[in-house]
């Protein structure tokens, strides 16, 4: 079994978890990039994170767009009573998008782990966007593709049952019906709107029915 799963897994093009930090003759391998103008990718620096340290700060003026290379970014809010509100967890992409037109941050940037980050000048960002047909075409793409994954996130929470969560997410966020997970699996079952336990019972059953297999990072659906 684990032998299929590696060979069905090779129809991956890549893991990004995998990829390594570009310098400025090796950028990651997306649309956007490949579309820069080099005016941009001339302007760019990367940045480590430890976990805890903050990109950003809600309040602060925005002066750079940020691109997650490695480790994990969050966007995080706090409620009237304190408590953290989770907006976006990203493992690879852009964040903030938003902020590019705003005059402030609505929200906390802080690296959930060790991260690496690309950090762009907002002004020379800007005016990339205005001026490169190219990159603007890129960018319109990319934020359409936010859009659809938002709203099959919205789909997906909607369905009842832990079983319906998980294939919907296989199918929708897989390719040719194989995922390879770039979080943990607990990070995983709350994006689901599961708990973890949940998660792991639904994966076991899956697994022994046959519906799915299961490799370290990789989960198929069966082809049988």
């Amino acid at each position: 079994m684990g032998r299929q799963i590696v060979a069905i897994a090779e129809l991956i093009l890549y893991d990004p978890n995998h990829m390594t930090t570009p310098d400025r003759t090796e950028w990651p391998d997306s649309a956007n990039f490949a579309a820069m103008p080099n005016s941009l990718k001339s302007a760019v620096k990367s940045r480590e994170f430890a976990s805890g340290d903050p990109l950003f700060r809600i309040g602060a003026n925005p002066v750079s767009m940020f691109y997650v290379l490695s480790g994990e970014v969050r966007l995080l809010r706090s409620s009237v009573k304190g408590a953290e509100i989770l907006l976006q967890r990203t493992r690879r992409g852009f964040i903030a998008k938003a902020s590019m037109d705003a005059s402030s941050y609505h929200c906390d940037a802080i690296a959930a782990e060790r991260s690496t980050v690309l950090q762009f000048p907002l002004t020379v960002f800007r005016s990339a966007i205005e001026g490169d047909a190219a990159f603007r075409s890129a960018w319109i793409s990319s934020l359409s593709r936010e859009v659809r994954a938002a709203l099959a996130q919205c789909e997906r929470l909607s369905l009842k049952g832990a079983t319906a969560r998980v294939l919907h997410f296989l199918e929708t966020e897989g390719e040719n019906g194989i995922l390879i997970l770039t979080q943990t699996r607990k990070a995983w079952a709350t994006e689901l709107g599961l708990s973890h336990e949940a998660l792991y019972r639904t994966l076991t059953r899956l697994e022994k029915e046959g519906i799915i297999l299961m490799k370290d990072n990789i989960i198929c659906m069966s082809r049988r």
